[in-house]
């Protein structure tokens, strides 16, 4: 079937329009358009203002991790995400590390930078210091932009600039610090960035070009720590062998991407379930891992003195929980009062602490079973699923599998095939 993607007005069509025309274009069958319609706990007009061109929904499973004590309270930890195993591994670390009191947290506080690039500057370095010199108006000028986040103890802080080299020669960058409060920040700190932007121009002669918060949140750290028993864990064999697997993570880059993309698991499922800004968060987790010029783990993992495993994690978390879908999506409002926290730090550091307790899992996992034992047994009933089974027959495809150690679609079927003509 050959497809235009020419649509003229397409965004002007409702709802049910745009899906009709998909439908006629791409030969969905009716049963496909109606699952692809369907916005789940989302009203469709709401889905409608959220993005555009909406043409319906996809639901991820949402769980609830447990046994979550951080800095002395507890929580029921929602966590939206499609990977088998991940709220049962994170609920299980967390049950291990209320032995020792749970995770303690701490953070910096909600504070973002907004850049302004200034191109085509004469003296870079004395632009620099005229930028500095006006310091005080160009934070009014930012702060006049919110008054009501400033009202409530935010806004524009500080001011740095810098002088970079690049491949079309050196560029002035102007960097509002902002406190932006219980708000992610993005709006904000970008129209702050976009109004200081012609006194800038007026101060270097320079042009000002992009107007952009930055993703790399290193002033919006959460710290968190705790202690594992070893008799919790399995012994110090076990202890030791996970020090070892963070020692494989923290020398190799290609072990440590595994290694991040262990604790985002649990962070980005988390962060999924409240409604935030997961590709804000990736970038973050990611280039400060790599802030130093070398990708490295955003967790360290040693063992003290009486052999128990302590680890600890520092990462930006940009979470908030004024706009955004935190606020506008009925599931992800639901989720927050699940999790009962009352400010974006609080969210952050809860986060910071499944993060922990997600890359804990993963590598007790790895030194002493191997990942794939609780993760296939879990997987394995996706694949049933998949192949056609239903009701009881699910577990009884997925056990056999497991036991054969052939988890794979094809003797899912075979299996099935065999259990029907019986």
């Amino acid at each position: 079937m050959v497809v235009d993607s020419a649509i003229p007005e397409f965004y002007k069509l409702s709802f049910e329009k745009r899906m009709e025309k998909v439908r006629e274009m791409t030969g969905l069958t009716e049963e496909e358009a109606k699952a692809v319609s369907n916005t789940g706990g989302l009203p469709r007009q709401a889905a409608d203002m959220m993005i555009e061109n909406v043409v319906g929904g996809i639901t991820i499973p949402l769980g609830i991790a447990v046994n979550f004590r951080v800095n002395g309270k507890d929580y029921l930890v929602p966590m939206a995400i499609e990977e088998p195993s991940v709220v049962a591994a994170a609920s299980n670390a967390a049950k291990m590390a209320r032995a020792k009191g749970g995770f303690t947290v701490s953070n910096t506080g909600p504070v973002m930078i907004g850049q302004v690039q200034l191109t085509g500057v004469t003296d870079p370095f004395g632009a620099r210091t005229r930028v500095l010199a006006h310091r005080e108006r160009i934070l009014k000028t930012a702060n006049d932009q919110d008054p009501m986040l400033v009202s409530l103890g935010g806004g524009a802080k500080d001011l740095n600039a810098k002088v970079i080299d690049t491949v079309k020669g050196p560029m002035v960058i102007a960097e509002l610090i902002v406190n932006t409060g219980d708000a992610m920040g993005a709006n904000a700190v970008n129209t702050m960035a976009e109004a200081v932007a012609p006194i800038l121009e007026e101060v270097t002669g320079g042009k000002a070009l992009l107007k952009i918060i930055s993703n790399l949140a290193d002033r919006r750290l959460v710290r968190v720590s705790a202690v594992f028993e070893k008799t919790a864990l399995g012994g110090e064999k076990v202890v030791d062998g996970v020090v070892q697997a963070y020692a494989f993570a923290e020398a190799d880059p290609y072990r440590c991407s595994t290694h991040n993309k262990g604790i985002m698991n649990g962070v980005i499922a988390v962060a999924i379930a409240c409604g935030q800004d997961i590709r804000a968060l990736e970038a973050g987790a990611h280039s400060y891992a790599a802030r130093t010029g070398a990708y490295k783990p955003l967790t360290v993992w040693e063992k003290n003195g009486d052999g128990d495993l302590v680890g600890t994690l520092e990462m930006p978390m940009a979470v908030g929980l004024v706009g955004g879908a935190a606020k506008t999506h009925p599931v992800a409002k639901a989720a927050v009062k699940i999790l009962g926290v009352k400010t974006a730090v609080e969210l952050a550091e809860v986060m910071g602490a499944v993060g922990l307790a997600q890359n804990l899992a993963a590598l007790r996992a790895l030194a002493t079973e191997g990942i794939q034992r609780g993760h296939m047994k879990l997987h394995a009933r996706n694949i049933a699923i998949s192949a056609g089974a239903t009701g009881a027959m699910v577990e009884v495809v997925a056990q056999r599998m497991v036991k054969e150690r052939k988890v794979r679609y094809d003797r899912a079927s075979e299996i099935l095939a065999e259990l029907r003509k019986k």
